[in-house]
């Protein structure tokens, strides 16, 4: 069984006094159902499973009066002695609830009513322009939790690292000390598998069961497919093609020296006006991660992100790779992940910054300046730059030579080489990149040196 970070959210929220009923949304196939049953039948005397696309007639019962005493009659008929109501002990679990609109709604009532735990889940709940809207979202009375395949450290579990060996990663980047040469060596080959495995649980327990890559590829590229289907089910008809488009430009939209998202990459004479709302709903389905383009290095990152000047990620690195021609998969765990002009070694960045909670930005100018990502860390904005091996980081230094101008006065590089620090760029392998939360400031930074300072003080 994997080991989730729901769990500790889930008990959590179980904890809490006077609970609203919990909204898990995500991804098809990131696991919400699993870890659902699996806490569910650790901490309740009763669950109640209910799953709409499955058995559809589930939704009659939320078709009439919504007070919880008619619902919970309506349930006991429909599923008979399968289902025990027991106030004050029992779970709900409503399963693909974006397939009964009328249940979300119900939320508000099963809040006030307070007899019974409820949790959703569903897949496409964000969706814009989705078919089934709820007749009435149920603000207030309800907590909301996004849920991503695994991120790494879990993937990291799942492959038989314990707490232990994460330590050592954190001592290592508390002290700027070298990782130990074996322990180094280990993370840098599990980076790699993690690179074409990606988070998908399915995939990452085949993984762990068979170490058969030809298997991986298959589920990751069924699962692709299941993606375009939801695409054609659930998209209005007049976007369903457009969505397609979009979807299958990502790889060409990464193999861009600059990439920066292009409409007419999606299509030549392409135009936001066209394309913007199948973007929007790629994204809204929990598939892809919008990077924004900064207007200046400077916190808050969000109020001076530009909303129209992005790039464009997938959530899950695996299923990027399974997206590109075959034989990726071997070059890639054989080291070379600058495969496809880096554009793997950089989603893979973006894979780990966001399935930690971390928005995406970058920075870039037209003199060709650019920043592959900027993050909040230690209380500062950082730039970091991706390097998949050794190379220049000319755009690094030219910000930290002008700190009147850009801002910063540390910097990272993320790449295939140990701890270690030149001037104010701190040099970390890429394993360690889900260590850089934006909390938990472990160690200060260097004190400027005196100009700089100075410089960065009359600004």
């Amino acid at each position: 069984m994997l080991k989730r970070k729901i769990e500790d959210r889930l008990l959590a929220w179980k904890n809490t006094e006077n609970r609203n009923p919990l909204v898990i949304k995500g991804c098809r196939q990131c696991g919400k159902t699993y870890s659902v049953l699996s806490f569910a039948k650790k901490h309740y005397a009763h669950v109640v499973y209910l799953n709409f696309f499955e058995n559809p007639e589930y939704s009659s019962a939320f078709s009439g009066a919504l007070d919880v005493g008619t619902i919970v009659i309506m349930l006991s008929a429909l599923m008979g002695n399968s289902a025990s109501f027991v106030p004050n002990s029992t779970v709900i679990i409503l399963d693909e609830i974006q397939e009964c609109p009328q249940a979300r709604t119900a939320l508000k009532f099963f809040k006030i009513d307070g007899r019974y735990d409820i949790i959703a889940t569903g897949s496409l709940l964000g969706v814009r322009g989705f078919g089934h809207a709820p007749a009435s979202i149920p603000v207030g009375y309800e907590t909301v939790i996004d849920m991503t395949p695994l991120d790494f450290e879990e993937f990291l579990w799942a492959c038989g690292i314990d707490d232990a060996a994460i330590s050592v990663l954190r001592q290592c980047l508390r002290s700027e000390s070298p990782v130990p040469e074996a322990l180094h060596s280990r993370f840098r080959t599990l980076l790699l598998r993690y690179a074409v495995t990606g988070g998908m649980p399915a995939v990452v327990q085949a993984f762990a069961d068979t170490r058969n890559m030809s298997t991986v590829l298959q589920m990751q590229r069924d699962i692709v497919r299941s993606y375009e289907d939801d695409m054609l089910k659930y998209a209005p008809p007049k976007d369903r093609p457009l969505i397609a488009e979009c979807f299958r430009s990502i790889p060409r939209q990464l193999a861009k020296e600059n990439r920066k998202f292009q409409y007419s990459a999606v299509r030549k004479g392409g135009t936001a006006a066209r394309f913007e709302g199948a973007l929007q709903w790629i994204e809204d389905a929990g598939i892809i991660s919008r990077c924004r383009c900064l207007s200046i290095t400077e916190l808050p990152l969000d109020g001076n992100a530009e909303q129209d000047v992005f790039k464009v990620y997938t959530r899950d690195t695996g299923l990027f790779v399974s997206m590109l021609e075959d034989g990726t998969q071997f070059d890639i765990l054989n080291g070379n992940l600058y495969a496809y002009k880096g554009a793997v070694f950089e989603n893979l960045a973006g894979d780990i910054f966001s399935k930690m909670g971390r928005g995406l930005y970058y920075f870039r100018r037209d003199s060709g300046l650019e920043i592959d990502f900027v993050i909040r860390w230690r209380g500062k904005c950082v730039p970091v730059e991706i390097k998949a091996s050794t190379g220049n980081t000319k755009s690094l230094k030219t910000l930290l030579k002008h700190p009147e101008k850009y801002h910063v006065d540390e910097a990272i590089k993320l790449g295939d080489y140990n701890v270690g620090r030149d001037g104010s760029i701190l040099t970390l392998p890429m394993y360690m990149a889900f260590l850089l939360t934006a909390t938990a400031p472990d160690r200060p930074f260097p004190s400027l040196p005196a100009a700089g300072a100075a410089a960065a003080e009359r600004k």
